[in-house]
């Protein structure tokens, strides 16, 4: 099956519900650190917060897409989209990114109502859902997951449940933020960034995951490529070029008169450049340092040739700090204490 590669994804809460507090504590102190919980006894409350956040989530989150119309007339043929690719990136700046419950675990047996009358409640919400079931249960998950209520379900009594349920939750944020991003990315790939459709490069970017420690990435538009950010908020730029981008850039920094060095690198395809000084252009201020604004290439072989490199990520291309997961988690946990 190929890997999905969402536009941006990082990391969300996971919803738990069950009538049960003593389980909701096992649970969540069994689950992977990498899943911050928010648990929920009451199924009204739960459905109520939910529904609220959600509500405030899609009045505030960012639209790179507008539609809007080739001339006064709005003619209804000759509308275009407009698509502003640096609000992607600068969500690294916005504080609530962390807070959407984009998975909920919900046990089926409770008193109020059962886990599937509560997805049933939520089902015009986009979250993924995992249902949690006992062994009389497992038709009515069936039932429920044939009928897009949930999207899996876990036996509670199974000997590997915590380890299924890290595995779920891992895969449904994935389809969270490829749903999310679907009508954005299929005008995407329909032009310059081909690579976000090409299984090879999903498969790259889950390797730099596991290689450098990052738990979340964006799509960054000039220079073309994925900008990764790790843990503690440490920024780096996959830059992906391709044959015809790097003949290219060895076209334009002939025009500037570049040295031979470079511009043989650049028509080999040996070097991937990041002048990020210069709008990403290379220029004559560089002629003796345009080493620094280069990596060796390595090779992608997917439905086509793709080179890249991964570069430190400039300050100055954002307009402020970026807000860590690592300071989500401290701020979340000082909150803790004060309620």
């Amino acid at each position: 099956m190929n890997i999905l590669l969402p536009i941006y994804q990082h990391p969300v809460l996971v919803v738990l519900i069950d009538d049960s507090r003593s389980y909701l504590d096992s649970i969540t102190f069994q689950l992977d650190s990498r899943f911050p919980c928010k648990t929920f006894t009451d199924t009204k409350a739960a459905i109520d917060w939910i529904k609220s956040t959600y509500q405030h989530y899609m009045a505030d989150i960012a639209h790179p897409i507008q539609v809007g119309y080739d001339d006064e007339t709005s003619c209804l043929e000759r509308r275009n989209a407009a698509i502003n690719l640096h609000e992607i990136y600068c969500e690294v700046l916005n504080k609530q990114r962390f807070d959407i419950p984009a998975v909920l675990v919900v046990d089926y047996a409770m008193p109020q109502m059962n886990g599937v009358q509560l997805c049933e409640a939520l089902q015009n919400i986009p979250c993924k859902k995992i249902l949690l079931t006992g062994q009389a249960d497992e038709r009515v998950a069936v039932d429920a997951f044939n009928n897009k209520l949930i999207d899996q379900f876990i036996k509670k009594n199974d000997p590997a449940a915590i380890h299924r349920l890290e595995l779920a939750i891992n895969s449904l944020k994935k389809v969270f933020f490829t749903e999310q991003t679907s009508t954005l990315k299929d005008l995407l790939t329909r032009h310059t960034y081909t690579f976000l459709a090409d299984p090879a490069i999903a498969s790259l970017v889950e390797q730099l995951y596991q290689d450098y420690g990052f738990v979340e990435h964006y799509l960054f538009p000039n220079p073309s490529g994925i900008l990764f950010i790790d843990f503690n908020g440490n920024a780096k730029l996959m830059v992906i070029e391709t044959e015809a981008s790097l003949m290219s850039h060895y076209e334009m920094a002939q025009v500037q008169n570049a040295p031979l060095e470079l511009l043989a690198a650049l028509k080999a395809q040996q070097v991937i450049p990041f002048f990020s000084d210069s709008d990403g252009i290379y220029d004559s201020s560089m002629r003796k340092k345009w080493m620094s604004y280069c990596r060796p290439s390595q090779l992608c072989k997917g439905a086509q040739n793709y080179y890249w490199s991964v570069f430190e990520f400039p300050v100055h291309y954002l307009q402020g700090d970026v807000y860590s997961y690592a300071a989500f988690l401290a701020d979340a946990g000082e909150k803790d204490k004060t309620e």
